[in-house]
C-alpha cells in the first residue's frame, strides 16, 4: 500500500555523498523538525531524470525555498556513487541533497516502486514528488508513467505550495 497524505515516512538509512566519502542519515536525519520537499526518480543519468526532472527542481530551487522550503532533497535506487557523481555532473552538489536507496529499502517502505526489468534496470522507485513536514508527508504528486515528470515536476509543486 502506498504512502498517503498524512502518513509518517518510514524510518529507513539513506546513503548520501559527502567530501569525506558515503555517509549513513536516517529518516529522521534528515526530515525530522524540517519542511522539505523530497522527489525521487526511477534512476540517476536516465533520460527523463537526468534532462528534465532534476534540472526542473535546481531551477526552481529558490522560488521553491521562498514558498517555506528548507531544502530540497532527490532519491533514487542508485549507490551513492553514482548519487555523487550525478550531483557533480549536474551542478546541484550543495543545492539539492542527493539520497542513495540502493537496495530500494525506502521506496518499498513507501509502497512506491516499480519493476524495470524490461529496461535492464530491476526494482526502482517510481516518479514522484512529496513536501514532508516534521516527518510526515503533506503533499504527494506520483506519475502514472516513469517516463513523465508532470505532476511531479518542480512547477506542479510550486503552483501547489
Amino acid at each position: 500500500m502506498a504512502i498517503k497524505v498524512g502518513d509518517p515516512l518510514p524510518q529507513v538509512t539513506f546513503r548520501i555523498p559527502t567530501a569525506d566519502g558515503p555517509a549513513a542519515k536516517t529518516t529522521d536525519d534528515l526530515f525530522k523538525g524540517r519542511r522539505v520537499v523530497l522527489f525521487a526518480v526511477p534512476g540517476a543519468f536516465t533520460p527523463t531524470c537526468n534532462n528534465n526532472h532534476l534540472p526542473g527542481f535546481l531551477a526552481k530551487a529558490d522560488a521553491i525555498k521562498a514558498k517555506g522550503i528548507e531544502a530540497i532533497l532527490v532519491t533514487a535506487v542508485n549507490d551513492v556513487f553514482v548519487m555523487g557523481a550525478w550531483a557533480k555532473a549536474t551542478g546541484a552538489e550543495g543545492k539539492i541533497e542527493f539520497l542513495s536507496d540502493g537496495s530500494a529499502d525506502f521506496a518499498t517502505a513507501v509502497g512506491l516502486t516499480f519493476d524495470g526489468k524490461g529496461f535492464g534496470l530491476g526494482t526502482r522507485s517510481q516518479r514522484y514528488s512529496m513536501v514532508v513536514n516534521d516527518g510526515a508527508v503533506e503533499m504527494l504528486n506520483v506519475e502514472d508513467a516513469p517516463g513523465k515528470a508532470e505532476v511531479s515536476g518542480a512547477d506542479a509543486l510550486i503552483e501547489k505550495l
